[in-house]
């Protein structure tokens, strides 16, 4: 479903179409306002008819035309009065010019335009034969109009003038295959026209044939001669399908007259020139349908590309006023659109009409058609235009010619009864016949006698009239005065008139002068207003950027806090973790210290109970060694002691230090001394508790003592040693390459097998063979309570 201002049936009356389409249109062309009318559709969909109409039916054109001259017909000027430049500009001349000019162009043997008063073509007499005689209401009457016409045809985007009078020259015959002259009824064709844009910015045909026509006959035979030559061929749509789009555009010049209301007003500002193009549109049209082939296909598709240009215009513009934007309309891409691009810029109005073709073959094709006639509803480019202000009194024509009339009449009344008077009284024949003046007798005395009575009859008829005569000049002379007089109070009256008219008129341009500056203070405040709010805008635009930065920054400030949080939080939840495990690894571990202690305390209490309660006399003999060995083998459920290690392991590999060469042994100030059975015993060493580039250049080794609290609180000693070679400075410069380390440890009780709930076992069972001196220094020895190992496995020298 598609919304229009006004849908038409298939039985609409083309007067009907004419009052709602066009005739608004003809009345703005008369009032000075451009107009452009085209008709929009598939190929034979009745663009053509609905333009030029039919026998008996005009269509649009011809009744554009003759509601023109039925509306101006009065008031036209004379030919050549207004007068067409080249620049698309008009020029006024005097009568006189005006009748040289037609003197001049009836001497040149140039075909003349059909006049009104020839008989018509009957090809077309019918479709201008219309009954209803429809005129504009309101004409200004102190105007002369002319009508100008021109009709070009816009062919394969080439402009083309159809009434341009083209030589029919012969090409010279060209020598087919067989050595004989091909035929030669070929002829030039007529050159393309160029676009130009006059000064006041209106695109314009250079060198377009314009017509002066002064009835409707004679524009639209003009008409019919452009229509014969326009491009049409036959396709498998349309039997003569237009393959060009025709542009048939009428000009109307207007001028006032001047003060007097007899001559025109020889001021070419004055001069209004406005136009209404009536454009039927070549049809848009599938070749897959038509089967077009060669020049039919090239013309196809020009035709398609021409519409399509239309299209992006009309959407360009539809899409600047709805959004306010500022894109640039391909005006140039097609001369259609190129040519009328004035009025889509609001020059004059558009009206379009969307040619509907019922067939089920054209379905899509109208589809497309009537969704690019909705769009271009939306789109207003009509303004109004100014039109010159005269500044004369209105009513000029009318008044001259009541005083023409009236001067007639007061002639007739003065001078016809003193005709008629003369003529009856003292005709011309009513003098006296002359008497025969021959003499034949020298003594006749009667012949001159009469000759003189005949005379001075004819003298006294002579005088007579001269006295009537004189006597009419002095009535003509009075006459003539008293008009004379009429007329000078007639003029003082005028001039009363128009000098009130005038200072009407200077207190209304001071009024609008007035009107002008403050419509120009209030322009000038608008655009600072307009500058303001620009810079506003523009302020508002950065604040609300910088905002929406800060707040993005913002948002990613919370979101790193939020990371840094769950990843704090992680981390403490990690090292919370960690020292709960280490916590309850050190109390496990001082849980069996205490219980080790414990164990000793409560076995060297036994033995000093068994001691003290043992009597002396029988004291029993020491049990043997074998028994000794044989009892812990019965302890099946005790785990194997760990085999016995010495406190220093030797290294698997050997040592760095081994090595030949001189060492800087470096020992800080708070070396503490460790009093063990190891030392480091280096050779050639200079011991130096500061290290120095002087000791450094005699040295190639360097040991560095490092002695830190190890995490059971013991000290723990770090031999740490390096190379040491010069730099390209000439200094030296030390490489670590090995660490040693030396631990000392207290020697700490194996933790006993029984329960601590069970602290007193008997002292007839097997552990309490484990409680000899000797064994538990062993194990003390090489074992280490908490050691992932077992009882406390570790070498006292570990590399790094």
């Amino acid at each position: 479903q598609y919304s229009f201002k006004e849908v038409f049936g298939t039985l609409v009356a083309q007067k009907e179409l004419f009052e709602v389409v066009a005739k608004p249109l003809v009345e703005d062309l008369i009032r000075g306002k451009n107009g452009l009318l085209f008709t929009y559709g598939v190929t034979g969909s009745g663009k053509t008819y609905t333009m030029t109409g039919s026998p008996g039916d005009g269509g649009l054109l011809p009744r554009c035309l003759g509601m023109i001259f039925n509306s101006i017909g009065p008031f036209q000027a004379k030919r050549f009065v207004f007068k067409l430049d080249d620049k698309n500009g008009v020029d006024v001349q005097s009568e006189v010019d005006a009748l040289l000019e037609r003197q001049r162009r009836d001497v040149l043997p140039v075909p003349k335009t059909p006049a009104g008063k020839r008989a018509l073509d009957p090809e077309f007499a019918d479709m201008i034969e219309v009954q209803d005689q429809c005129k504009v209401e309101e004409v200004d009457e102190d105007n002369v109009y002319s009508v100008f016409v021109s009709y070009i045809e816009i062919y394969n985007n080439y402009i083309y003038d159809l009434l341009e009078e083209t030589p029919l020259e012969p090409i010279k015959p060209k020598w087919n295959s067989c050595n004989t002259p091909g035929g030669n009824g070929d002829s030039i064709p007529p050159q393309s026209k160029i676009l130009r844009e006059d000064q006041n910015h209106n695109m314009y045909v250079t060198g377009c044939t314009e017509v002066e026509v002064k009835s409707t006959e004679e524009a639209f035979a003009v008409f019919w001669r452009g229509q014969k030559r326009r491009r049409i061929a036959n396709t498998q749509l349309n039997r003569e399908s237009s393959r060009s789009h025709g542009v048939f555009i009428i000009k109307l010049a207007q001028a006032p007259l001047d003060a007097d209301g007899d001559n025109v007003l020889q001021e070419k500002e004055q001069i209004t020139l406005s136009q209404l193009s009536l454009v039927d549109l070549a049809g848009s049209e599938r070749t897959n349908r038509t089967k077009a082939e060669g020049n039919r296909l090239r013309e196809a598709g020009n035709i398609n590309q021409s519409l399509m240009t239309l299209r992006t215009c009309i959407e360009v513009l539809r899409e600047n006023q709805l959004y306010g934007t500022n894109k640039m309309v391909p005006y140039r891409d097609s001369k259609l659109t190129h040519l009328f691009k004035n009025y889509f810029d609001g020059e004059g109005k558009v009206r379009m009409i969307v040619c509907v073709n019922p067939k089920a073959e054209d379905y899509e094709e109208s589809l497309q058609v009537m969704r690019f006639a909705e769009v271009t509803q939306e789109v207003e480019v009509a303004r109004p235009v100014d039109r010159p202000l005269c500044g004369l009194t209105p009513g000029r024509r009318l008044r001259n010619v009541a005083f023409q009339e009236e001067l007639s009449r007061r002639l007739e009344m003065r001078g016809g009864p003193l005709g008629e008077e003369t003529d009856q009284e003292l005709p011309v024949p009513s003098f006296p016949p002359l008497p025969p003046c021959e003499l034949l007798d020298i003594h006749d005395d009667q012949t001159l006698p009469k000759l003189i009575e005949a005379l001075e009859q004819r003298h006294k008829i002579r005088t007579k009239l001269a006295e009537e005569l004189a006597r009419t000049v002095r009535a003509f002379k009075a006459a003539f005065q008293e008009l004379d007089a009429s007329v000078l109070s007639k003029e003082q009256h005028l001039q009363g008139q128009l000098a009130h008219k005038e200072e009407t008129i200077a207190g209304q341009r001071s009024e609008l002068e007035r009107l002008e500056k403050k419509i120009k203070t209030l322009e000038y405040k608008i655009e600072i207003l307009e500058k303001t709010t620009t810079i506003y805008e523009e302020d508002k635009r950065n604040l609300q950027k910088e905002m929406e930065n800060q707040s993005q920054k913002l948002q990613q400030q919370v979101s790193d806090k939020r990371r840094l949080e769950a990843r704090l939080q992680g981390m403490v939840a990690e090292t919370t973790l960690k020292w709960e495990k280490e916590c309850e690894r050190r109390v496990a571990a001082k849980q069996l210290e205490m219980q080790n202690k414990l164990w000793v305390k409560d076995e060297k209490l036994k033995q000093l109970k068994a001691i003290v309660t043992e009597p002396r006399a029988e004291r029993p003999q020491r049990p043997s060694r074998d028994k000794d060995w044989e009892k812990p083998a019965q302890r099946s459920l005790s785990p194997p002691p760990v085999p016995v290690t010495p406190t220093a392991r030797p290294r698997r590999r050997r040592s760095r230090s081994a090595g030949g060469g001189r060492w800087v042994d470096h020992k800080p100030p708070c070396h503490v001394p460790t009093e063990t059975v190891l030392q480091p015993q280096v050779p050639h060493a200079i011991t130096v508790a500061t290290a120095s580039e002087r000791a450094l250049a005699k040295c190639d080794k360097y040991m560095l003592t490092h002695q830190e609290v190890a995490s059971d609180g013991e000290i723990q000693t770090k031999l740490i040693k390096g190379d040491v070679f010069k730099t390209r400075g000439g200094g030296q410069a030390v490489q670590f390459t090995d660490i040693e380390t030396l631990r000392q440890e207290s020697p700490t009780g194996r933790k006993r097998r029984s329960s601590p709930s069970n602290p007193d076992p008997p002292e007839d069972t097997p552990d309490s063979e484990w409680t000899d001196v000797e064994t538990r220094c062993s194990v003390a020895v090489e074992m280490r309570a908490g050691s992932a190992l077992g009882p406390g496995y570790q070498h006292h020298a570990q590399p790094k």
